[in-house]
């Protein structure tokens, strides 16, 4: 999330939210995804922004910042078309009243205003213009029952690159924080100014040769058409490597962009080097920019049938995490970085 002079990070689950305040971030931190019973006291301690797009979460919110003996910082959600979270425009006055009744008794202060597109990833799509309108309205209203909201945000990814008067006062951009396009439709990164920052990378566990007629890893969905040399890979679907990709992600190792073959197994997969050897330990790129010839995380969304938001954001715990600067070059060690 980006507003003018300020930086703010939105995280989807209250206890994301919690972990950045105490890894010691400071500054605005907003986080939307409530269930009933979830740590608002923390949050409101905490000094996030907390979302309510119904009348449960606004009541547990005042219990909450009542406990906390401090006002909570809470944003309205309404649903202007998507259908997902967020209060229905017909029930959007008895929201509004009952946190401007709470704000006024102190338990409370209404900070932002917010939806969420449905389809701004089509350009042209008719949702956008009437999901702009609803939601102009439902400020509108707002404002003139005395809501002063520090922001009012619509825009994700795909609206921030493309729909400008959704910007209001501040943009959430996901996908595009990763320099990946949120859309083909809507032109491939390059064109879109965005670069991908993302690579993950393996070192190649083990090269052998094998026999014409040999099967592949679970269900000899592969066997080598000739003789050749197989590499492993120590990454699996455990990690996040799409198993739908089995038989058709690319993987660039030795200077060559290899398939997966056969299946991805839990923990690794194979690719079929064509009779190259590799050493143990070279470098194995699933994905990255692409600047050295490598796949993209779209190349792997292509091959498992699936967006790239999927493919980035899948990547699991154990893999590790390596943060490189702007003027790196390289970072060895087979990580995603």
């Amino acid at each position: 999330m980006c507003i003018r002079d300020r930086t703010w990070l939105g995280t989807a689950t209250p206890h994301e939210a919690l972990a950045l305040r105490a890894a010691g971030l400071d500054g605005r931190i907003m986080c939307w995804l409530w269930t009933p019973g979830g740590p608002w006291r923390e949050a409101i301690e905490a000094d996030i922004d907390v979302s309510a797009g119904g009348m449960w979460a606004l009541r547990e919110i005042v219990a909450a910042a009542e406990a906390a003996g401090r006002p909570a910082r809470v944003q309205l959600k309404a649903d202007t078309g998507l259908g997902r979270g967020g209060c229905q425009p017909a029930d959007w006055p008895e929201l509004v009243g009952a946190a401007r009744d709470a704000e006024r008794a102190g338990h409370l202060r209404i900070t932002g205003l917010w939806s969420h597109f449905a389809c701004a990833d089509e350009p042209g799509h008719p949702s956008i213009a009437a999901q702009l309108a609803v939601y102009r309205d439902l400020v509108a209203y707002a404002e003139k029952e005395g809501v002063e909201p520090e922001v009012r945000h619509l825009a994700n990814s795909p609206a921030t690159l493309t729909i400008p008067e959704a910007h209001f006062d501040l943009v959430r951009t996901g996908i595009a924080m990763y320099g990946i396009s949120p859309a083909p439709e809507l032109g491939t990164s390059a064109e879109l100014g965005l670069r991908p920052v993302m690579t993950l990378a393996a070192a190649v566990a083990l090269v052998k040769d094998a026999p014409a007629g040999h099967g592949v890893s679970y269900g000899h969905h592969y066997t080598t058409p000739a003789d050749t040399t197989l590499g492993l890979i120590p990454v699996g679907y455990a990690d996040g490597v799409p198993r739908h990709a089995s038989g058709s992600g690319p993987v660039l190792v030795g200077g060559k962009v290899r398939t997966v073959a056969g299946r991805v197994a839990m923990d690794q997969f194979v690719v079929d080097l064509q009779g190259d050897r590799p050493e143990a330990g070279a470098e194995a790129v699933l994905f990255g920019p692409g600047d050295r010839g490598e796949p993209t995380a779209q190349d792997w969304a292509e091959a498992a049938g699936t967006i790239a938001y999927e493919i980035v954001t899948r990547i699991g715990a154990r893999v590790p995490r390596v943060y490189v600067n702007e003027t790196a070059d390289e970072v060895t060690g087979g990580v995603s970085r």
